[in-house]
């Protein structure tokens, strides 16, 4: 399977977002709460030119995306999301280390996430240790996001 990683443009915003629902929907959250998390799980126009963000193409198809999130000191991993289909292709590997890749080259020492409690094995998998956890209650229900760092080679 070929895999061509790409910059996002602005005109990916609305296919991002729908892969972002259809991935979170995929752990089989209630639809209310994918309801309330409307806004964590759009990606806007404003985002991608802001940020970097990357897609994963299988056949000229969005298969995923990644975005490298820099604020000062701080980088971070954020809307990291793959089609369902599209899961066990090493479409979600490819995205991280395009991340990486960038953040590396930046001379950033580190990369952090807030992950999702099904999704920090992949994360462990990849070279993520967790730092600590921040409470995510939904509707009475106990949740923490795990807080990752992965810590990058010294940059070029």
């Amino acid at each position: 399977m070929n895999i061509h990683i790409r910059r996002a443009t602005p005109a990916d915003a609305e296919t991002l977002t729908e892969i972002a629902h259809a991935a979170k929907r995929h752990w089989g959250y209630p639809e209310h709460w994918i309801t309330q998390w409307q806004s964590d799980l759009t990606i806007t126009a404003d985002f991608i030119n802001q940020n970097m963000v990357f897609v994963a193409e299988i056949d000229n198809q969005i298969a995923g995306c990644s975005a490298l999130a820099i604020d000062g000191p701080l980088a971070e991993v954020e809307h990291m999301w793959v089609r369902p289909e599209y899961r066990g292709t090493f479409v979600g590997r490819r995205l991280l280390e395009q991340v990486t890749n960038e953040a590396t080259a930046r001379n950033l020492p580190e990369l952090e996430l807030s992950a999702d409690p099904n999704a920090a094995g992949f994360y462990r998998h990849m070279g993520a240790v967790q730092i600590g956890e921040i409470p995510a209650e939904m509707d009475g229900h106990a949740r923490v996001l795990p807080r990752m760092r992965i810590r990058l080679a010294e940059g070029k």
